[in-house]
């Protein structure tokens, strides 16, 4: 059965040619029950170059070995249950084609570049996304009993040559007070006035929503897109933002003006499907003038003072006067975005703050600063204390003994991977055109 299989696997071909080759399209993997196709191949391949992921090898031996081996992981996961969020599948499918498109220009540029639909892009990167999401669970889920204890970390650390113990570079704790300066009502007036001209004008029929957004609105990403942000779910939105948007009904009726933490927003209904929703935005933001700068930044030293006399702890000065909603709950202590931990290496810090701290002492607290909050992209102002500095060294058990255990259990990891790999390989069905045996595969055991 599994011969007659093969047999008809491997005379397969389609009528259709692939958009770019034009050479017919051929299976040229068996896997189980799964066939691997020349266009995947050449999909993956474009895809790489596309992105500028190096392949290191020759990629019509690389790739296909790969795609082998996530089928491994895929019919593993079958097998076991193991499904992926599609909230999250979706999500990501969103994000890959905004920043497509924000690389590219428009959706007939990017239909031109890939010659595909904008729907046969989304179905392929729907596909490929919720593949990866279930390959990560079921590696997740096959090494979630590798603990470590201590005694073996002691031993791995004592074990591993000179060379091989990684150098920690330079860290830092940094605890932040910050607030915006106070905006006129003058200001805001303003900016209110600007965006119902707006939407008179969009309701009277006198303008384009998009194109006001192209030519206004201070959300610069999705102002190249005519304001669009892609289809979202109600949690991927600020709250005043989404009560708003997610009770529009008429597409061709603008919002009320929404205040957000970002500025003000006029809000225009494109689509809904279900619990989520795609919409146009324009956002302004209030200027701040010189001298409501000069005002924050003279408070801050106040407050720094306080805190240098030992009148008020930083900590107590964070509760009482920071507007910084992700670090006041926490002391005012920063948190690494990158590693959920509070250490950061100088270049993960905000330059403005990086300037501050790097010829300060521990326990010191800067001189008032103004910096732009990438977040919000909105200017603020703070002070910063050093709470700890570490400098250049060599991994030592007493000082960075999560960092080896991380790489401990990685390496268990991965060799437990690498094992299950191979006696997957034994147990499946695998057969391959004899024009793509002629590879020095990572595995060997595909060719038997």
């Amino acid at each position: 059965m599994k011969h007659n299989l093969l047999i008809l696997l491997l005379t397969l071909v389609t009528l259709n040619t692939t958009a770019r080759d034009n050479v017919i399209d051929e299976v040229i993997w068996v896997v189980g029950e799964e066939a691997i196709l020349r266009s995947e191949v050449e999909e993956e391949r474009l895809r790489a170059q596309y992105e500028g992921q190096q392949i290191a090898g020759d990629p019509y031996c690389i790739i296909p070995e790969q795609l082998a081996v996530q089928k491994l992981f895929l019919h593993q996961a079958e097998l076991d249950s193991v499904e992926a969020n599609e909230s999250s599948v979706q999500h990501q499918v969103e994000m890959r084609i905004n920043y497509y498109l924000s690389q590219i220009g428009s959706k007939e540029k990017m239909e031109e570049y890939f010659r595909k639909t904008m729907s046969e892009m989304k179905e392929e990167m729907t596909v490929q996304v919720r593949n990866q999401m279930i390959i990560q669970q079921m590696q997740m889920k096959l090494t979630e009993h590798i603990k470590s204890t201590p005694a073996e970390i002691r031993r791995y650390y004592q074990s591993l040559p000179q060379d091989s113990i990684p150098t920690i570079p330079a860290q830092v704790e940094v605890q932040m007070l910050a607030f915006e300066p106070a905006v006129p009502r003058e200001e805001t007036d303003r900016i209110k006035t600007r965006l119902r001209e707006f939407t008179e004008r969009v309701n009277n029929g006198e303008a384009d929503f998009s194109m006001l957004a192209r030519l206004y609105s201070e959300d610069t990403e999705s102002a190249k897109r005519g304001g669009e942000l892609g289809f979202v779910g109600r949690g991927q939105l600020v709250p005043e933002f989404a009560e708003v948007a997610f009770n529009l009904i008429d597409p061709k009726k603008v919002s009320r003006i929404v205040e957000t933490e970002y500025g003000y927003h006029i809000i225009q209904l494109i689509e809904k499907r279900g619990e989520r929703i795609n919409c146009r935005h324009i956002l302004l933001k209030p200027r701040i003038s010189a001298d409501d700068k000069v005002k924050a930044l003279t408070r801050l030293d106040s407050i720094a003072n306080l805190v240098r006399t030992e009148k008020l702890s930083f900590e107590q000065a964070v509760i009482q006067y920071s507007e910084d909603k992700n670090t006041v709950m926490n002391a005012g202590l920063m948190t690494n975005e990158n590693t959920n931990a509070s250490k950061f290496e100088y270049q993960e810090l905000p330059p403005e703050i990086a300037r501050q701290i790097y010829s300060m002492n521990i326990g010191e607290i800067s001189k008032p600063f103004s910096m732009i909050d990438q977040r919000k992209n909105k200017e603020i102002c703070a002070i910063v204390r050093l709470k700890s500095k570490t400098d250049v060294h060599k991994a030592n058990l007493t000082d960075d003994y999560q960092v080896i255990r991380e790489m401990y259990e990685n390496h268990l990891k991965s060799d437990f991977i690498e094992n299950w790999i191979q006696k997957k390989q034994q147990e499946t069905y695998v057969a391959i055109d004899p024009e793509w045996q002629g590879c020095d595969f990572h595995y060997p055991g595909w060719v038997r």
